[in-house]
């Protein structure tokens, strides 16, 4: 439908969820693109929506901005979000979706159960995958492609040639997508790779990665996110080694905390607010009858700061 008027996915959304967004002509246009196709018009998308927001752990930085993201979008229309805390619990992830299914639709961020349990969970339910991508249901991704490989080639750039990947929790598919992709990146440059276990998406998971980073004894290490990278410098530093004198460490989102720290953390930006905008622009699509494509990939890019650098002699 976007095509066929013109439009962004975002504009095209618009007109089902913020149609006084739209400046005339674009509206018209998109209102007959969808005519032409045979989907329903929005006039009753403006009605009040209200929608659950699932997420695995409201403490952590990525999910704030996230949700931040989704209130102010939803607010532009007018709409309720009723916020679910999974706390990294499967069990009560697959309770918060059974509620959230009761409602008018559901964003399910980053959820950890397998893809068939999720896709019997929300039913019929108007639902969108951000963060995460599941077969035969809506999903707006973060790529896991372009900066992280940017990530491995800048290290590779520097002289590195043993690095160590630092696993988030266990069941993450954006953990599962960046490995592969840095692992293929340190093949293509010839870079032993070393995969830590699994830990929390904490600065406490971080620290408990330290000794087995520093046993390792590779001179890079990229992290799950920036606060496993935040907490791994902090752990190294209690055993001695300094970021990045002794070891570079790269992070993955871009929080704020990455560019007030010092050394200030080399990272992946990820689209985090973006993608909860999108997200909330396309359940509205899709609660108002309107088809929508199954994946929405939005890039990433690599942000060098100071926490790498050539590895020691």
């Amino acid at each position: 439908m976007a095509k066929r008027a013109g439009v962004s996915i975002a504009t095209a959304s618009r007109a089902f969820g913020e149609p006084d967004r739209l400046a005339n002509g674009t509206l018209e246009r998109v209102l007959q693109a969808a005519s032409d196709l045979g989907y329903s018009t929005p006039q009753a998308a403006t009605a009040t929506r209200t929608f659950g927001v699932v997420v695995p752990d409201v403490a952590n930085p990525v999910y704030a901005t996230l949700l931040k993201a989704i209130q102010g979008q939803a607010w532009h229309g007018h709409h309720r979000i009723v916020l679910f805390d999974a706390d990294e619990d499967l069990r009560r992830e697959r309770e918060q979706i059974q509620q959230a299914r009761k409602l008018d639709g559901m964003l399910l961020c980053s959820p950890r159960l397998p893809d068939a349990d999720v896709l019997e969970l929300v039913g019929s339910t108007p639902c969108v995958i951000v963060n995460r991508q599941i077969d035969g249901a809506p999903c707006v991704l973060m790529d896991t492609e372009h900066g992280p490989s940017q990530a491995v080639e800048h290290l590779a750039a520097l002289g590195h040639r043993h690095v160590a990947y630092a696993s988030g929790p266990r069941g993450s598919w954006a953990d599962a997508r960046r490995f592969d992709t840095i692992s293929r990146a340190c093949e293509n440059h010839g870079i032993r790779l070393t995969r830590l276990s699994h830990h929390a998406a904490s600065i406490q998971g971080g620290r408990a990665a330290a000794a087995p980073a520093v046993a390792s004894g590779a001179t890079a290490v990229v992290a799950y996110n920036d606060l496993v990278a935040l907490g791994l410098e902090a752990g190294m530093l209690e055993l001695g080694r300094r970021c990045p004198a002794d070891v570079s460490i790269v992070g993955i989102d871009d929080i704020d905390l990455a560019g007030a720290v010092t050394p200030g953390l080399t990272t992946v930006r990820m689209p985090i607010g973006r993608s909860g905008e999108l997200a909330v622009d396309l359940l509205l699509q899709a609660i108002s009858g309107v088809a929508i494509g199954e994946v929405a990939t939005l890039g990433s890019q690599l942000i060098v700061r100071a926490s790498t650098a050539a590895p020691a002699v």
